[in-house]
C-alpha cells in the first residue's frame, strides 16, 4: 500500500496581513494544490488521504469550491478526505455543495465507519462538532485483522503544548486503535510520532505555510506500508512555492545592522520569500540611518518583508543630544518619550521617539 498524506490547504485563508501579496500569495495556496496532483501522479500512489480543512471555513464562494472539487478530481487515484474544525460537516457547510456528485473520485467521509480503500481499510474521524472535547479516534474498534488498518482524523496529539488543546489524540493511539498509520490534520507542521520512529501516526502540515512562526510546513507525505503490522515508511516531500522565514536579531551597535544588511542580500530566492525580521537590544539616535537599508531591502527585494522593531530600545545617552535641542515642546516630547521608552519600557514611546528623529533630521535637528 502506497498513500499521499495531506492536510490543512486551508483554501481562503485571509492572508491579509501580506497587504497588497495578499491575492497572490492566496492563488498559491490553489496552486500548490494542483503540484500535490501531479505529484501523486509521479509518486504513483494507490490513494491520496486529507485530513481535514481544506477550506478556512465553510462560507467560501461556489467558484472557489468548484475550483477545488475539479482539482481533486484530476488527481490520478481515489482521494479520501474528512472535515476538519475550519470547515466541519455541519448544515450549510461546504461539503453540502453539489458539485461534490460531479467528482467520481472524491470520498468525502462524513460519517466515522470504516471504508474499504485499496490494500485495506481506512477509518476515518470526522469534525461534526466545532466544540467537540472527545478524542475523534476513540470509536475506532482495536480488532486483529489480516488487512492494513489506517486513521484518517483531525485534532491534537496530547502531551505537545505548542498544539492547541483541542480534538485530544493520545499519543499512542496507533496502539490503543490497532492501526498500522494514523493520518493527522490540525497541526500545520510536519511532526511524526515517535519522532525518531518507525512513524505510525503523523502530521503532514499544510502545503503552503500559513503565518511566520511555522517550523516545517509546506510538505506532503508519501507513506508506504508493505504489509498489516509492518513498519511504514514516511517520506516528506517538498511541495510549497513560499518560504516563510524570521530571523530575530539583536542590536547593540551598527554594525549589527550592516550584518543584517548583508545577510538579506545573501538570502536565496527572494521573490519566493517572506520574511520577518524581529529586533531587539538598542539602537542610538547616531545609527538611526542603518534601520532605512533594511526597510528598504525587506520592502523591495523579497515577496514580503516586515521589519518589527517594538523591542528595539533607543540608547540612554541619547539624553544628551536632547538636551541640545531647542527649548520647548520639541525637547519636552523627546525627554519624555526617551524616559518612557528606556525606563517603562514602552515600545510605542521608542517607536515614537525614532519617527521623532527622523523629523527633526528632516528640518536640519
Amino acid at each position: 500500500m502506497k498513500f499521499l498524506h495531506t492536510a490543512d490547504w486551508q483554501i481562503g485563508l485571509s492572508l491579509a496581513q501580506l497587504g497588497e501579496k495578499t491575492a497572490e500569495a492566496r492563488n498559491r495556496r490553489v496552486a500548490t494544490a494542483r503540484r500535490i496532483a501531479h505529484l501523486a501522479r509521479s509518486a504513483a500512489v494507490d490513494f491520496v488521504l486529507i485530513a481535514g480543512d481544506i477550506f478556512e471555513h465553510n462560507g467560501l464562494s461556489e467558484t472557489t469550491v468548484t475550483e477545488i472539487a475539479s482539482i481533486l478530481s484530476s488527481f490520478p487515484c481515489p482521494v479520501y478526505l474528512i472535515p476538519g474544525n475550519h470547515d466541519p460537516a455541519v448544515p450549510g457547510s461546504v461539503w453540502e455543495r453539489t458539485v461534490w456528485q460531479e467528482c467520481p473520485n472524491v470520498h468525502l467521509l462524513i460519517q466515522p465507519q470504516p471504508v474499504p480503500v485499496p490494500g485495506g481499510i481506512l477509518f476515518p474521524c470526522p469534525v461534526r462538532d466545532p466544540h467537540a472535547t472527545e478524542d475523534p479516534t476513540q470509536w475506532i474498534p482495536h480488532q486483529p485483522t489480516d488487512q492494513i488498518r489506517i486513521g484518517l482524523a483531525h485534532g491534537s496529539v496530547l502531551g505537545n503544548p505548542e498544539i492547541e488543546p483541542s480534538y485530544p489524540i493520545s499519543r499512542n493511539a496507533p496502539e490503543l486503535r490497532g492501526l498500522d498509520y494514523l493520518a493527522l490534520g490540525h497541526w500545520h507542521s510536519t511532526a511524526l510520532f515517535p519522532p525518531g520512529g518507525p512513524a505510525r501516526m503523523a502530521y503532514a502540515g499544510t502545503h503552503e505555510p500559513t503565518r511566520f512562526g511555522e517550523p516545517d510546513s509546506g510538505n506532503v507525505l508519501v507513506v508506504e506500508i508493505p504489509g498489516p503490522r509492518a513498519s511504514p515508511q514516511v517520506e516528506k516531500r517538498r511541495v510549497a512555492s513560499l518560504q516563510w522565514l524570521t530571523l530575530e536579531r539583536t542590536v547593540r551597535q551598527d554594525a549589527g545592522l550592516k550584518e543584517l544588511r548583508a545577510e538579506l542580500e545573501r538570502l536565496p530566492n527572494p521573490a519566493h520569500t517572506l520574511v520577518e525580521c524581529r529586533l531587539d537590544g538598542v539602537l542610538r539616535r547616531a545609527h538611526l540611518d542603518e534601520l532605512e537599508p533594511v526597510e528598504r531591502i525587506l520592502a523591495e527585494r523579497f515577496f514580503f518583508g516586515r521589519l518589527d522593531t517594538t523591542q528595539l530600545l533607543p540608547e540612554p545617552e541619547d539624553a544628551a543630544w536632547i538636551e541640545n535641542l531647542p527649548a520647548g515642546y520639541l525637547r519636552q516630547a523627546a525627554r519624555r518619550l526617551l524616559e518612557q521608552a528606556v525606563h517603562s519600557p514602552d515600545p510605542a514611546a521608542a517607536e515614537a521617539l525614532r519617527l521623532l528623529y527622523r523629523g527633526l533630521r528632516e528640518v536640519g535637528l
